[in-house]
């Protein structure tokens, strides 16, 4: 299991809403993404270059 280093905070990709997505770091430099109503629930982790890309998908 990937290592997370870092607090959880809300993604500014959230907006105003109650549906909210929390982001930690991970040891390796990656990222990992929480439901923010489910703090206990399941983890995605992404590498670097996986959230890099991911986030490249809004920028266009």
């Amino acid at each position: 299991m990937t290592e997370v280093v870092s607090p959880f905070w809300k993604s500014s990709y959230s907006g105003q809403e109650n549906n909210c997505v929390e982001v930690a770091d991970t040891a390796p430099g990656g990222r990992a993404v929480r439901d923010s109503k489910q703090q206990d629930g399941p983890l995605i982790t992404l590498s670097r270059d996986a959230w890099a890309a991911f986030l490249g998908q809004f920028d266009q």
